[in-house]
């Protein structure tokens, strides 16, 4: 049985809109195809390695997924990542669901300020 439920997200789950799931396959495509979006990482003396673009890209556009190993955050709490990205936020930490890029990741995990688009 999926750890990962629906109804365990606090405050309802956040739904992907047409055109975002169409960006996102797309996006999949272009990474099996061997192509990746116009970024560069590069290391920055005060917030370490970040990542820049290397062209203009649209407002708003998925440029990436965020890849490592799913676990629950009662088993990450006192992990010293700085990377982790809540995949499920129920009430308790015994159902949450992190992602944890430590040993599997992508350029996403030097993406700053990933979630923080306020409409």
């Amino acid at each position: 049985r999926s750890a990962n439920r629906p109804a365990l997200e606090k405050g309802g789950m956040q739904v992907m809109s047409r055109e975002d799931a169409e960006t996102l396959n797309l996006c999949k495509k272009m990474m099996e195809r061997g192509e990746w979006p116009p970024l560069l990482v590069v290391f920055d003396p005060k917030e370490g390695f970040t990542v820049q673009a290397d062209k203009s890209i649209k407002d708003l556009t998925i440029i990436t997924e965020y890849v490592g190993d799913v676990d629950y955050l009662q088993n990450r709490e006192n992990d010293d990542g700085d990377s982790m990205m809540t995949l499920l936020l129920a009430d308790s930490p015994s159902q949450s669901l992190v992602v944890c890029p430590d040993k599997r990741s992508n350029i996403a995990r030097f993406i700053n300020g990933i979630n923080n688009y306020t409409p």
